[in-house]
């Protein structure tokens, strides 16, 4: 476990630092030994052309909890192709959802906030501890702007779950300067984006928000603003 004071003296000396001045220290410092983990989120996607940019040998993952969007899984596609990288896919243990199914109903989450993080857990909590695996660090496109869970994260944080360095380069970031990236480098997006889908996850879980409406309030939308994580950033 990498030390506190270590931590805080790199949130210290990135403090001003750009995403890819964060990206190119840590891609070099952690080696093989860190990995992006794409939702292929707008954020995601920006992180994914700075890192293809720096170390087209950086591993990208996803994960695939079998309800995305039709959209996501050909936007998974064309960013392969695009940025001629390999981005590897983590899926739940059939059986166990399976089981999930058969015990609660097929939108059990629907039910009961329990339910809803039962079915997160199985679906990509499970699968992302899978992908950390022999981890030192990973990378994600959390942004302070985001939600009111995220307003108190840091550049470098340590991730107590998952026992290695969370790295969130864009966390300063606001939307405009993640659009104005998109529009300059062309990077590819999902076309739900256009049609008023601020964060995309599973289909049955992410609407489109209305003007006005915080980019998260789309996620599990029937629950209180403080409730709505799946666990993939809990601190």
């Amino acid at each position: 476990m990498i030390q506190e004071t270590q931590i805080r003296a790199w949130n210290k000396d990135f403090e001003k630092a750009s995403a890819s001045e964060v990206l190119d220290f840590f891609l070099a410092h952690f080696n093989e030994k860190i990995a992006l983990s794409s939702s292929l989120g707008l954020e995601d996607q920006v992180l994914t052309q700075m890192v293809c940019e720096i170390d087209p040998e950086t591993s990208i993952f996803t994960l695939d909890t079998g309800r995305l969007f039709p959209e996501t899984y050909d936007l998974i596609d064309r960013s392969s192709k695009k940025y001629k990288t390999e981005i590897k896919i983590y899926f739940p243990e059939a059986t166990e959802v399976e089981k999930l199914v058969s015990e609660g109903g097929i939108n059990l989450f629907y039910d009961s906030i329990e339910n809803r993080k039962q079915c997160c857990y199985i679906r990509k909590l499970k699968p992302l501890s899978k992908a950390l695996s022999g981890l030192d660090a990973w990378i994600t496109g959390l942004r302070r702007e985001q939600s009111v869970t995220r307003t108190d994260m840091q550049v470098v944080e340590w991730d107590a779950v998952n026992q290695l360095i969370k790295i969130n380069p864009l966390i300063d970031w606001t939307e405009s300067d993640v659009l104005s990236y998109i529009d300059q480098h062309n990077v590819p997006v999902n076309p739900l984006h256009n049609k008023g889908f601020a964060s995309i996850g599973c289909q049955p879980c992410t609407r489109a928000i209305e003007p006005g409406e915080d980019v998260r309030a789309g996620r599990w939308w029937w629950e209180n603003p403080e409730t709505k994580e799946c666990g993939l950033h809990k601190r």
